[in-house]
């Protein structure tokens, strides 16, 4: 019986974290040679519509900025609605955590008093050696359940994307709890007096090409006056990262000045477009969010955007679908979107066996937004050569490719903690 146990749960973790493809199973045809590589010209993000240079942060802040983010609303991820709704919070359950160390809280989010089934189910680690916390933010894949093997965690309400992890209603199964647990270093993040806030992304929208139908696009598309297709998944689920942070704000055991905003994989690309949309998050951390994320889309290395539309349709705007065989015609590139980040503290990082995520392609993004930060007199990574393995690289802009595959590892876990502990001090 405790074989299968074993067997079990290993089956689920490899489930879990097979949310992107590594370099062991990139599609036949992909490039992943270096010198295939073509030649390209990156847009410069400081060349404004009149042929000028942004040469100081007021032009940047009230002309360049607004223009080049509204080109990513157009172009990739369709436009975030900015009605202001409605919402309530109520404390579903709070008791101590990780050995004592932290207070668990588990808050339920209405988004709207019109329709009581559109929430997000919070669960927050706040460490007992702080009164007021700065937190690391960020959606989980498969439900809070996934982050702790703890039974006072509530199980998912809203239906899962994987078949293999849900009862027969779509709902989470009990055995999911503490999967994840080895990609949330709860213990660690609260030894170092940072606090965890956590969502299932699905609570907004369930990740698949239907998804929309019954999620926030579709219930709240009256009172947001948005119809779905004037948006997307990323940017469903980065509206949703913004509400939680109306709830951060108004919580007295939170410092709101001090919010990291991570994300893994797809996530990884929402918490790069949350953050440049929201910039009352303090940081933002991009884990392996590859193409459609960090990496830049003029290199033709691992996956491409007609691989992101043809696989995840909902995830971007119609449009996007136009560049599918010409990246180069796109008027905006990755590391225009990493530069919207600036001047807050930015983290992108990558894995050496994720070729299909271009880790030198993120890498050469972070690179390239550089130039942004100088502005406001901050320094990027500091080198244009890829450093060592699990090595991080940079000041205010900061980098790492660590060995192994796509996932998040304690050694990502440790690089985040020490940024957010220079950056917030």
């Amino acid at each position: 019986m405790q074989h299968k146990t074993i067997a079990c749960f290993i089956f689920l973790f490899t489930i879990l974290f097979n949310t992107h493809k590594s370099s062991a199973q990139v599609p036949a045809g992909t490039n992943v040679d270096e010198s295939k590589v073509k030649p390209y010209t990156l847009p410069d993000p400081l060349q404004m519509q009149d042929g000028k240079k942004v040469t100081n942060v007021n032009d940047w802040n009230n002309i360049q900025r607004p223009y080049i983010y509204h080109l990513f609303e157009e172009n990739v991820y369709g436009r975030i609605p900015r009605i202001k709704l409605t919402q309530t919070f109520r404390v579903r359950e709070t008791g101590d955590a990780i050995g004592g160390l932290a207070t668990r809280k588990q808050i339920r989010i209405y988004l709207s008093t019109a329709d009581t089934s559109a929430f997000i189910d919070l669960l927050l680690y706040l460490p007992k050696s702080k009164t007021k916390a700065p937190v690391f933010v960020g959606y989980n894949f498969n439900g809070n359940q996934t982050v702790q093997a703890d039974p006072a965690i509530f199980i998912s309400e809203n239906p899962l994307r994987d078949s293999r992890l849900k009862n027969a209603d779509g709902t989470a199964s009990d055995s999911t709890r503490g999967i994840a647990s080895n990609s949330w270093d709860v213990k660690n993040i609260i030894k170092n007096g940072i606090g965890l806030v956590t969502a299932y992304y699905g609570d907004i929208e369930v990740d698949t090409k239907d998804g929309w139908q019954t999620g926030i696009r579709t219930k709240l598309k009256d009172e947001l006056k948005i119809q779905p297709a004037e948006w997307s998944a990323i940017s469903a689920w980065a509206w949703g990262l913004m509400r939680i942070m109306d709830y951060l704000e108004q919580d007295s055991n939170i410092d709101a000045k001090h919010v990291a905003l991570f994300g893994h994989s797809r996530l990884g690309k929402t918490a790069l477009w949350t953050g440049a949309t929201d910039q009352r998050f303090a940081m933002v951390i991009s884990n392996e969010s590859g193409e459609g994320g960090a990496a830049l889309a003029r290199r033709n290395y691992g996956e491409t955007i007609k691989d992101l539309n043809e696989r995840f349709p909902h995830w971007f705007v119609g449009k996007y679908r136009t560049y599918n065989n010409n990246a180069s015609a796109m008027p905006v590139d990755q590391h225009m979107l990493l530069s919207l980040i600036a001047p807050r503290p930015l983290y992108v990082a990558s894995a050496e066996d994720d070729q299909w995520s271009d880790p030198k392609g993120e890498f050469l993004s972070a690179v390239n937004a550089a130039s942004v930060y100088a502005l406001f007199g901050k320094k990027g990574l500091g080198t244009d050569k890829m450093p060592p393995l699990n090595t991080s690289v940079g000041n205010t802009i900061r980098y790492h490719e660590r060995t192994g595959k796509h996932a998040v590892t304690e050694f990502d876990w440790q690089q985040y903690i020490k940024f957010v502990n220079e950056q917030f001090k």
